[in-house]
């Protein structure tokens, strides 16, 4: 079963664009941030020390608008075990009224903090996100 991580984000002035609601830029700040909570959450110590990881790709579906003040609660979760060096994360953003707003798949890629580079994920650090 995969690892799911939740949280919520309340969308202020500095999120809203010219049509009055959150700019699709800031959705994927938000992605980057979940992931990044998420990742903080459930690594190991040492995985937090020696790996970071990079979007390589997203697909994001825009469902529905989210204005000033408004709530959404934003879920992550890792369906399937990594492929080399990469991963697909899922993740959906739910408004006020109960409806997904934003849905998206980014693709992910660790990267070895010590030589720079891409590398096949461990077993280990794929474990704390995913069984199965």
């Amino acid at each position: 079963m995969a690892s799911t991580y939740a949280t919520q984000f309340t969308a202020g002035p500095e999120h809203i664009d010219m049509l009055g609601h959150v700019n699709n830029a800031v959705w994927v700040q938000w992605m980057e941030q979940v992931a990044t909570e998420h990742w903080a959450r459930d690594a190991a110590p040492d995985h937090l020390d020696a790996y970071a990881w990079v979007v390589t790709r997203h697909e994001i579906d825009y469902r529905g608008n989210v204005k000033q003040g408004e709530t959404v609660s934003a879920r992550t979760w890792i369906p399937q075990g990594p492929r080399g060096a990469r991963f697909d994360r899922h993740m959906e953003f739910t408004g006020p009224d109960g409806r997904v707003k934003v849905s998206a798949k980014s693709t992910w890629a660790i990267i070895d903090l010590k030589t720079g580079r891409i590398l096949r994920v461990p077993p280990d650090v794929a474990a704390r996100f995913f069984e199965g």
